[in-house]
């Protein structure tokens, strides 16, 4: 099948590079379609409970997602000057498009008592402030209403916070950028004004600052893995050419990436953004193993044309394989059930498989218009440096071979100790560095505020006006009293305290009358209190449903991890449970704070799932392969050795598992079994040819195939490298442990796996092994090559019009 397909190639050599250039256009045409995601994009499925309580919560009280805080330490906040400020800013923001209402202290409501009409008024607390004199009487006005004391202004510390409510709609398109601006922009007039340094945080605001993150990292990853290949590849083969087009592969390979992913209408996240520097990366090794392939054979007959097609027919076999196993990799993502991980799986794996595709046409296409390869070109075939190490590591395999195991046994039971130290977490701006301003912000309104994070909890009494009774009112309150224990959270905010605001109210705003009413005086009260007010915060409908059946008790919380949110959420449930029994009220914790911990432990308990499967995968490709049980055994421990090694330096460094650094293992050993696939198809092609010794049919393999190994591990390693300079802790670990975990594996693979070859020698090479499913070299079939030519085509005559360039190739079909 491999000549035929080498025919194909070399025969059609300008149809295939015209058809290549359209498809190219089109893909880039295609690639003006991508957008950025600026939706949240759970980690759960949207099957699961605790996601279908949390959509119920949204759908019966409005989305908690869409509050932005903006806050600001100023112990002379209500000096008249700074007060006015401060209310500009207020009014300045409530004009932004996108901006649906705000609410600080400048723009706070008393509630006044309506003898005559028996209703209660909502009245600016401050209005016009034209003196000192008079922001101080109302001052004093403020400080009496216990309500907006932990959630408007931390009196201990001057502090206080601006909450902006933003237009759901905006925040799912791309004007949210715009919007956070404008925001900004208003805010920077303020600090140089006030002389006071705002801080600016919520979930909204995080996601924006984020998504502008990843947008900017993505052109600096395409350009860097472009560089860094570059100069690698030049450093090896020392030819310019040879850099060029092996960039034209890669290049073709992004925008081709880019234009999949416009069709299928995947936008740009954290991870898909990374696919385009992973092609790179990834997509360089396949012309490598080409260009070393087409030297070696070149330099042993001197025929062009027949070295181009035998790197098809004997490379591009493997290759394929080895692109097979590394998508299959990336492709088990997919049965995750997270969106954002199953877009990431299916683009990478696809495009993964396309830069394959592209090398194995485009590199043999262009060479064989090019000239022959000068000497410099091959000349590093016999680099001394490379050479010796080589030699010494079949030296180590065939005599040290009980020092390898040893080694391997030690490496094996350190890994035992530092996995047993791993610990899985995660945190909402875990990946953002602390020295970030988002973080330094988001901890600010930590220490003053407890946190961010929303926390909700609905109580269903069962009965419609339920709410409002006298006993779940108190149950209710105990439960808030039972809440305070947590450090974590901050104080509740529900229905209670508008009845206890109302209680205040109706005895003429003395805040020692900011308690529940009784039962006596409830009703009474509570009918001054309508379900909305004209003018006012629509406070009753935000925390009562329309039947008054449920209510919600709303908290925020700060980021404290997975490790603790775990502990912590099953401690709150169990408080929650004993103040409304199961029996006879329905209760649900949920919130954004409950969906990230839930979606990121769902997340890890998937990817190592997924883990398992590409394991199981790419065995089965080994078996399909080699037709051989103890074959695959061999094969898979030199690649399981280094994810081993990974987990146990995750351990003892103090990495914890949480979803970027998860993904380490299923990317690195899809990759890192690529070695093991090339170096057993050169052994298993070496034993035909050395009437079984398994002896030289290892040093051969090691010989031809070692040096490849090196440079693709070497360009491998500063690839991924180069994902540590990102901005974002995940990125940064992903691209460190890969590159420690691949080079791990070249040494597992030059080293471990010919030592097993050697050692359990014939226990593992049986008769099946010499008969593949899938026969992957042949060296026994070949073309003559003075009866191999291809006519270059001149000004009249075209290629497809030369008489038949390979002729005895077409009678050469492998099974």
């Amino acid at each position: 099948m491999w000549i035929r397909i080498a025919s194909f190639i070399l025969r059609n050599r300008l149809p295939i590079l015209i058809v290549l250039g359209i498809l190219t256009a089109f893909m880039g045409f295609q690639s003006r379609n991508i957008e950025m995601s600026y939706q949240y994009a759970p980690l759960l499925p949207e099957d699961d409970p605790i996601y279908l309580e949390y959509e119920e919560f949204a759908e019966r009280f409005g989305n908690e997602g869409n509050l932005m805080v903006v806050g600001v330490q100023d112990s002379s906040f209500f000096d008249v000057d700074h007060f006015r400020t401060w209310q500009n800013l207020s009014k300045d923001l409530e004009e932004i498009d996108g901006i649906t209402s705000v609410l600080s202290v400048s723009d706070s409501y008393n509630l006044y008592r309506d003898k005559e009409q028996k209703k209660f008024k909502v009245i600016p607390v401050f209005d016009e402030v034209e003196s000192q004199l008079q922001l101080d009487s109302l001052k004093e006005a403020f400080n009496s209403l216990p309500f907006y004391q932990e959630l408007l202004y931390n009196k201990e510390t001057n502090t206080y916070l601006l909450g902006i409510t933003l237009d759901k709609e905006i925040l799912e398109s791309s004007s949210r950028v715009k919007l956070m601006d404008e925001i900004k922009k208003r805010g920077k007039e303020y600090e140089e004004k006030s002389g006071n340094q705002l801080r600016f945080s919520g979930l909204p605001f995080i996601r924006v600052a984020t998504a502008e993150m990843i947008k900017k990292e993505l052109n600096m990853f395409i350009w860097l893995a472009l560089g860094i290949t570059a100069i690698i590849i030049f450093l090896f083969f020392r030819s310019f050419k040879v850099v060029m087009f092996s960039m034209l592969v890669v290049g073709m390979a992004v925008i081709w990436a880019l234009g999949l992913q416009g069709m299928m209408g995947f936008k740009v996240t954290i991870l898909t953004g990374m696919i385009p520097p992973l092609i790179i990366v990834i997509g360089i090794p396949n012309s490598v193993f080409l260009l070393n392939k087409f030297h070696y054979e070149f330099r042993n007959h001197r025929n062009k044309i027949k070295s181009l097609q035998r790197v098809i027919r004997k490379i591009g076999n493997a290759t394929f394989l080895t692109n097979l196993t590394t998508a299959s990799g990336f492709a088990t993502f997919i049965f995750t059930s997270s969106r954002l991980l199953v877009e990431f799986g299916i683009m990478a794996s696809i495009n993964i498989m396309v830069v394959f595709f592209l090398s194995l046409l485009l590199i043999p296409i262009i060479f064989s218009f090019l000239g022959d390869p000068k000497e410099r070109h091959v000349k590093h075939l016999d680099r001394p440096f490379f050479e010796k190490i080589i030699n010494k590591l079949i030296h180590i395999s065939l005599n040290h071979k009980k020092v390898v195991f040893a080694g391997t046994l030690l490496l094996l039971v350190f890994g035992g100790l530092g996995i047993s130290r791993m610990q899985t977490t995660g945190y909402m701006l875990d990946d953002i560095p602390h020295d970030h301003q988002l973080y330094k912000d988001l901890k600010f309104f930590e220490k003053h505020f407890s946190g961010l994070m929303p926390l909700e909890i609905m109580i269903d009494t069962k009965k419609p006006k339920g709410v409002m009774q006298q006993r779940n009112l108190q149950k209710m309150e105990a439960l808030e009293e039972k809440l305070k224990s947590f450090p974590e959270l901050s104080r509740g905010l529900s229905m209670l305290q508008v009845v206890k605001f109302a209680r205040q109210a109706f005895y003429n705003g003395s805040a020692a009358y900011y308690s529940l009413p009784g039962s006596m005086e409830r009703n009474f009260i509570l009918s001054y209190l309508p379900n909305s007010q004209t003018g006012g915060p629509q406070v009753v409908s935000s925390f009562v449903d329309s039947t008054q059946q449920r209510a919600r008790i709303s908290f925020r919380m700060q980021d404290v991890g997975t490790t603790r949110m775990d502990s912590l959420d099953r401690e709150i449930r169990s408080v929650v449970d004993s103040v409304f029994p199961a029996d006879k009220y329905e209760t649900s914790v949920t919130g954004s704070s409950v969906v990230f911990f839930k979606g990121t432990d769902y997340l890890i308990r998937n990817l190592f799932i997924s883990l398992g499967l590409a394991v199981l995968l790419i065995a089965s490709f080994m078996a399909w392969m080699f037709r051989s049980k103890r074959m695959v055994l061999v094969s898979l421990i030199p690649n399981l050795v280094p994810l081993i090694t990974t987990a146990a330096l995750m351990g003892f460094m103090d990495i914890p598992i949480k979803p970027s650094t998860i993904l380490v293992f299923s990317i690195a050993f899809g990759i890192s079994v690529d070695d093991t696939i090339h170096f057993l198809a050169k052994y298993r092609q070496e034993l035909s040819e050395t009437n079984w010794s398994i002896r030289a049919a290892t040093v051969l393999a090691l010989k031809e195939t070692g040096r490849s190994m090196i440079y693709t591990s070497i360009i491998l390693f500063f690839g991924f490298g180069i994902f540590t300079v990102s901005s974002f802790g995940g990125t940064v670990a992903l691209g460190a442990l890969v590159a420690i975990t691949l080079l791990v594996a070249l040494f597992s693979n030059l080293i471990l796996l010919p030592s097993l070859l050697l050692g359990l020698e014939r226990l593992i090479t049986n008769e099946s092994f010499k008969e593949p499913m899938l026969t992957i070299y042949n060296e026994d079939e070949d073309i003559d090559h003075d009866e191999l030519k291809i006519y270059q085509s001149d000004d009249k005559q075209d290629l497809d019009q030369s008489s038949q360039p390979i002729k005895k190739g077409e009678n050469h079909v492998e099974n």
